[in-house]
């Protein structure tokens, strides 16, 4: 018998939070229930996959630790980009051949104009601004790789980015004294992404899915000829499960994850108002968001509000001193870059995690092994745009609309596990401390 129970939301305290107000709580899992389709997390990815398997016909539930956008989905930066993978577009051709590499980009712009078509469908206003993205040098060295990148994309994409000058960046308002040029790539664009997966949410929920809030899943076997979700006051039993909880993810459920994915930490601030004097003394008027070059990079954006939102990469541990170390380093990165801005407070800070995968690509497929369970996570900072549309052809490979072969072939490996799984961290730390030295 399927009873529910409402139980208090979590909250983060971040920017998108307050923007939106009361984030709805569906009620939690109490007893037994039956779908065709369960799919563990409720975020870009796992909406998107049973809001397309409801409007196909299919009977699907979402099981979620808290609520609706809880994870990266609602906390990320904003950013509605290319991107899902740590490799440039050089070492993608290397690795998958040109023509895979182009059936990739295509895919992330695909992933792109999905995003904005379903804000437009459903009439939503998720504070949309910034006309594709740039990419800042913060060294005098890195700006012809900038220049380089800038050909090899035109001659291999057909993307026409266009390299800027340190006098082109202060008179189009990209002010800052380590910012000695850039590459603006004309895709994508920065969005509220509480507003967005809520909206996501809604609309699952109208298709007739079903979400439940505040289950987690504690266990998964095969229970016969379906597979059995344990959560904390009951369970579901279907015959087909989708993994999306990407950073998120317990390692347990099921044991094939264990090792698998490196869960990064990242951290936004963002700052009060800021008036048109501040905005002139900075020199930063541009709404486009940006990054550095940086490895562990920095991004950044100027909110319609004229507030600053400033995020970083960085952090092992999630307890009260590393937060607490990480912030401290995030305000004084900021204060160097942004120094006209170094007396503006930040009214909001919160973190989440990135997911990593070892290959540094995505995951959108079958779980090798294990019939009936799918994986779409991996999207290493970039999951606005390819969590949703992986989430969709996840869809469409359950339905056996799509088969595997369709998908570009940097999506097509099975996550693999790390070295020593158990040292994860450790050796994150190290890998850090080797990045710093190799950002200066």
């Amino acid at each position: 018998m399927l009873q529910q129970n409402k139980i208090p939301r979590t909250t983060i305290g971040s920017y998108w939070e307050a923007s939106v107000g009361n984030v709805r709580s569906d009620r939690q899992l109490m007893g037994n229930a039956l779908f065709e389709v369960a799919v563990i997390g409720a975020g870009f990815a796992g909406l998107s996959a049973a809001l397309k398997l409801a409007q196909s016909g299919v009977s699907v539930c979402i099981l979620e630790a808290e609520h609706v956008g809880f994870g990266a989905s609602g906390r990320n930066g904003g950013f509605c980009c290319l991107g899902g993978t740590k490799l440039d577009t050089s070492q993608l051709v290397r690795r998958f051949g040109l023509d895979e590499a182009r059936k990739f980009m295509a895919y992330q712009v695909a992933g792109i104009n999905l995003v904005a078509q379903r804000l437009k469908d459903w009439n939503i206003d998720a504070d949309c601004h910034s006309n594709g993205e740039i990419y800042l040098a913060h060294r005098p060295r890195d700006l012809s790789s900038l220049g380089d990148e800038a050909v090899f994309l035109k001659d291999n994409f057909g993307v026409k980015a266009r390299v800027l000058s340190k006098a082109d960046l202060n008179g189009e308002g990209y002010g800052g004294p380590g910012f000695h040029g850039g590459l603006h790539v004309p895709y994508g664009f920065a969005l509220n992404p509480m507003k967005y997966v809520l909206a996501l949410g809604d609309e699952v929920r109208r298709a007739g899915a079903r979400i439940f809030g505040k289950s987690p899943v504690t266990g998964l076997s095969l229970d016969g000829d379906r597979w059995r979700l344990e959560t904390e006051q009951g369970f579901v039993r279907a015959k087909k499960v989708v993994l999306a909880g990407n950073g998120y993810a317990r390692e347990n459920v099921p044991n094939w994850l264990y090792g698998r994915t490196l869960p990064v930490m990242s951290s936004i601030q963002v700052t009060r108002p800021l008036s048109a004097n501040e905005l002139s003394d900075q020199g930063w008027t541009a709404d486009t968001m940006a990054a550095d070059t940086r490895i562990l990079l920095h991004y950044f954006r100027l909110l319609p509000d004229r507030r600053f939102l400033f995020g970083t990469r960085g952090g092992i541990f999630d307890n009260a001193p590393s937060l607490a170390a990480m912030r401290k380093r995030a305000r004084s990165d900021f204060e160097a870059m942004f120094p006209a801005w170094a007396h503006v407070e930040a009214d909001f800070s919160w973190h989440g995690n990135v997911c990593i995968a070892r290959s540094l690509t995505p995951f959108v497929g079958e779980v090798p092994g294990m019939e009936g369970i799918y994986a779409a996570m991996g999207w290493h900072g970039s999951g606005v745009a390819m969590a949703s549309i992986s989430g969709e052809k996840l869809a469409g490979l359950i339905t056996g609309s799509l088969k595997r072969q369709d998908l570009p072939a940097p999506l097509q490996a099975p996550l693999r596990k790390f070295p020593l799984p158990a040292f994860r961290k450790l050796f994150l730390q190290g890998a850090y401390w080797f990045y710093d030295w190799q950002d200066r």
